[in-house]
């Protein structure tokens, strides 16, 4: 989870798009004028040897106006690498 933030905060797309499982990945990313401000990881959950949920708050800016990005990902461990698989916005 750390290494995806990192990498949307470096605008890596090829990295994001490499760590993104098939089934679910996009074609491309774009990215806005984001600026990043912070990650916190709520919660990790290692559910068997692979699949794991990440919890994590995001924090970011877009024309100088606050947003947070609250969510709850899935990740799948195939061929020795974990994907991002999912995630699911908490009401």
């Amino acid at each position: 989870m750390r290494s995806r933030y990192s990498a949307y905060v470096l605008k890596l797309a090829a990295y994001l798009l490499a760590t993104w499982h098939p089934d679910t990945r996009p074609a491309t990313i774009e990215f806005e004028n984001e600026k990043w401000l912070g990650l916190e990881v709520k919660k990790h959950v290692h559910e068997s040897d692979n699949r794991a949920t990440v919890e994590f708050v995001a924090r970011y800016k877009i024309g100088g106006r606050a947003h947070r990005l609250h969510e709850i990902s899935q990740f799948v461990f195939e061929d020795g690498q974990w994907f991002y698989l999912d995630g699911k916005f908490p009401a």
